[in-house]
């Protein structure tokens, strides 16, 4: 039997299968197709003033079986890196990309503008399938879905793509002996980040550095200094 999910008003009890449909559901509910600030060529269903999909309690998140949805909102790495690729469509026009933690989808689909023969947008969270495709569907481009922690793995992607990846010290930890190795191997891999706690102190180039208005109640913040990096 098909389940569906609450959408988070007082008459509706949640049910926790989740399923395609349900998850489209449930996306199409809570958010609203927005261009991000700083990439305004780019439509997501994103989380608003009028969804507060993220200041709801974990309790109630886990009571529909949602895990935090980070796929909701444009972060502020991914902002950045989205707009370089768009700024610098040479960087990946005719290559083999991975979008790794994609999220919305919103660094895939960017690189899917800017010419990038293959892109394939990878995260675990399985809401990520739905919301992704529904972005791909709105951008009118294409992409592969990997649902699957391909950290360690190696499909011979010519540039891997990152955005906000290190706000955890263990999945940071685990990142750069993989992206170490694509390196050597010969991928590029472009790093998307604002200054989060755990980006490593050396081994990185800079390529740019935009201000990108984000959400505060996610960020204490309404704007912030986001650098594009290269694994030297």
């Amino acid at each position: 039997m098909e389940g569906s999910l609450s959408h988070g008003r007082a008459d509706t009890g949640p049910v926790t299968v989740l399923t395609p449909n349900s998850a489209k559901r449930f996306i199409l509910d809570n958010t609203a197709l927005m261009a991000p600030p700083h990439v305004p060529e780019i439509l997501l269903h994103l989380a608003d003033e009028a969804h507060d999909l993220w200041l709801r309690t974990e309790d109630e998140l886990a009571a529909i079986g949602l895990p935090p949805p980070f796929w909701a909102f444009a972060w502020a790495g991914g902002q950045g890196l989205a707009r370089y690729l768009l700024d610098h469509p040479a960087t990946i026009r005719g290559k083999r990309v991975l979008d790794f933690a994609s999220g919305s989808g919103l660094v895939a689909i960017a690189a899917a503008k800017a010419g990038a023969a293959e892109v394939t947008a990878a995260d675990i969270d399985p809401f990520c399938a739905t919301a992704i495709a529904l972005n791909l569907e709105a951008n009118q481009v294409k992409a592969e879905f990997l649902a699957a922690d391909c950290v360690g793995s190696d499909a011979g992607w010519d540039v891997v793509l990152a955005g906000d990846v290190f706000y955890d010290k263990p999945f940071a930890d685990r990142l750069m002996p993989w992206f170490t190795a694509l390196k050597a191997r010969g991928a590029e891999i472009l790093i998307g980040d604002p200054g989060r706690s755990y980006l490593p102190g050396t081994g990185l180039e800079p390529l740019g550095v935009y201000e990108v208005p984000v959400t505060r109640a996610l960020e204490d913040a309404e704007v912030k200094r986001t650098t594009v990096w290269r694994l030297a």
